[in-house]
Formats: C-alpha cells, sequence, structure tokens
C-alpha cells in the first residue's frame, strides 16, 4: 500500500506546452492579408453575409409585391362597384353622392361640355327628400316608381339645359357674382319669404328639401344664370317694356296700356290691378316688385323693374306704410327653351343613364 501511494505521489507530470509555441501554431492559421489579397477577402466576407441578406430583398419584394396586388385589385373592386351603382343601377345613397362629389363621372354630354353625375344627383336628391319627407310619397310603390322616373328625367333634363345655359352665358359674358346670391338670400331673408332668423332658415331648408345653405345658394346662382341669360337675350321684351313706359312718362294711361299690353292676363281686365291687399312679406309676386313697392308714394310710377321671370311696370295707388294696393303691366320672358333648344339641334346631347 505504502509503495502505492509512493508510486501515485512521485508519478512525474506531464510537460507543459509551450504558450509561445501555440500562438505561433493559432497565428499561422490566420490567412495572411496584404493590398494584393484584401479584395479577394472582401469578397469572401460578403458571399459569406449574401446568403442572410438574399431571403430578406426576397421577403420585401414579395410584400411589395403583394401590396401593389391588394391595393390594385382594391381600387378595381371599388370602381367596378361605383360604376355599377351609379350606371347600371343608379344608386342615390348618400356613399354614391359623396363618391361623385369627389369623382368626376359623367351622366351625359352636352354638345363638348360634359355633364357631372353630380349635379344630376344634386337636383334628384332633393326632388325625393321633399317628397318623402313632406308628401309622405312611397317610392316603393308603383304609383311612387312612376314618380321617381319622372323626376329623374326632369332632373336629367334640367342638368342638360343647365350645361347650355352655362354656354350661353358664356358666349354673351354673362355671370353672376357670390355678391349678387349673397344680396338675393338676404332680400329673401328680410322678406321673410324663409325666414328672417338665420338658424330657422337653415332648418327650412334642411327640412324640406335637404339642402345647406351653401346648397340653396348653388341652386339659387343657378336659377339667376338662367334668368340674366335669358334677359340679355330676349331684347323684344326689353323693347316692349321700355316703349311702354316711354308712352306712360308722356301722360298715357295706366289701366287701358295694361289692358292692351300686360301679359298677364287676369290682372290686365281690370287694368293691372293686383285685386289684394300687398305687405312687405307677400310671397304671391316677386320679391323685387314689393322691395320697390314700398319705396315709391301713392300715383307714383316705377320704371322697368327685372322681376326674373318678366318685366313689370307698377303703380302704387294707395299705401300706409305696411299695406299697399297697385297695379302693374307684366312683360313675360320667352321661355329658356326658346335660347337652348337651338343648340340641342345643333349639338345633341349625349345621354349615358336612361331614367
Amino acid at each position: 500500500m505504502k509503495q502505492k501511494i509512493k508510486k501515485i505521489f512521485t508519478k512525474r507530470p506531464k510537460k507543459a506546452k509551450n504558450p509561445e509555441r501555440s500562438l505561433e501554431q493559432a497565428i499561422r492559421g490566420i490567412p495572411r492579408i496584404t493590398n494584393e489579397t484584401v479584395a479577394e477577402h472582401r469578397e469572401e466576407v460578403l458571399s459569406a453575409a449574401r446568403k442572410y441578406i438574399y431571403p430578406l430583398q426576397h421577403s420585401a419584394h414579395r410584400v411589395v409585391v403583394i401590396s401593389s396586388t391588394i391595393t390594385i385589385a382594391a381600387v378595381v373592386a371599388f370602381f367596378t362597384y361605383c360604376l355599377l351603382s351609379l350606371y347600371r343601377f343608379q344608386s342615390t345613397s348618400t356613399f354614391i353622392y359623396r363618391v361623385t362629389q369627389v369623382i368626376p363621372f359623367p351622366v351625359a354630354k352636352a354638345g363638348s361640355s360634359y355633364v357631372s353625375y353630380e349635379s344630376y344627383l344634386f337636383e334628384l336628391r332633393h326632388y325625393i327628400h321633399y317628397y318623402q319627407t313632406q308628401q309622405k310619397v312611397d317610392f316603393n310603390s308603383e304609383s311612387g316608381q312612376r314618380q321617381l322616373k319622372e323626376f329623374r328625367q326632369r332632373a336629367l333634363n334640367g342638368v342638360i339645359d343647365d350645361a347650355y345655359v352655362k354656354r350661353l352665358a358664356k358666349q354673351h359674358k354673362v355671370s353672376v357674382s357670390n355678391q349678387e346670391v349673397n344680396d338675393q338670400v338676404a332680400f329673401i331673408q328680410a322678406q321673410n319669404r324663409l325666414n328672417d332668423n338665420p338658424k330657422v332658415f337653415s332648418d327650412v331648408l334642411k327640412e324640406f328639401w335637404g339642402w345647406s345653405i351653401d346648397d340653396f345658394k348653388r341652386e339659387l346662382k343657378q336659377q339667376m344664370l338662367a334668368q340674366k341669360v335669358v334677359s340679355e337675350l330676349d331684347t323684344d321684351t326689353h323693347n316692349r317694356a321700355n316703349n311702354v313706359l316711354a308712352q306712360l312718362k308722356q301722360g298715357g294711361d295706366f289701366a287701358k296700356l295694361a289692358g292692351d299690353n300686360s301679359d298677364d292676363k287676369a290682372t290686365a281686365v281690370n287694368g293691372g290691378d293686383y285685386g289684394m291687399v300687398i305687405t312687405k312679406t307677400n310671397r304671391d309676386l316677386p320679391a323685387a316688385v314689393v322691395n320697390q313697392l314700398f319705396k315709391m308714394k301713392p300715383g307714383e310710377v316705377s320704371g322697368v323693374i327685372n322681376a326674373g321671370s318678366s318685366l313689370e311696370i307698377i303703380q302704387l295707388t294707395d299705401s300706409n306704410g305696411t299695406e299697399a294696393h297697385a297695379r302693374h303691366i307684366g312683360f313675360a320672358f320667352k321661355g329658356l327653351d326658346q335660347y337652348v333648344k337651338p343648340l340641342e339641334k345643333k349639338d345633341s346631347p349625349q345621354k349615358f343613364i336612361a331614367p
């Protein structure tokens, strides 16, 4: 036993490796980089990295391709839906109307000008709103469907006529400014025709027509433009009115001239007498006539007043400041068709829907 223990403790240890020699061997295994071999070694490093870069590039490319494909498919689906809704099903929904406010889909072509689908829906939707909310028309019924078809035709013909009116206005340098529209709105409100309270005025427009004040101004501006165009072109009516006014200034009898010249046959037989009490809020007479009437003295004769659809000469017979009696000589303008139809005959409109 003692010999075994002695043998263990007297066992010769292994000789340690020389550190310098080990370091030399390790360094010998590292490739030596020189100016001549640096390009080669750089390529080796990049080649090792490419196996990680290429999959990332491939994935990014696939993401771009897939995203583009989805976007294109969504755009195509959206336009397909809109086209079907507009031209096949003729939807009047709020969503489709908002789309037409952004994208100028055409509903017709008037000569060389396209008519926007938005303008058609603008007109049609206020018809529908009024008759649904105020007249309680059921457009799902047979009679309602017939009425809706009539509204569609009326709205389409109306916006086509508007396009020709704008063409005539441009040719004859006729325009309506925003200030003129604002003045007319203020004038209507002042006469309480649609209530002089702005909030109530706005509520009435929304309740009856589904319009905002801006929508009302838009409609009013188009009406005023049409009236201005007709007034500009209908020189015969202006000549008739000016001729009668000249006779009145020379002492002509108002009642006799009214009977001989007024286009308002209902009052002409009574010497032009309106036959009613007139107040400042009277809605049966043109606003321009009422406005002028309460600026006059009893017995006084006005000049020629452009009332929009006619020219008027009025005479105040008596007034107490709030109520009045008067008579008039009316000269009706020719219808808008007199000027629009020749254009339609020359450059026929093309309709892209069949109401």
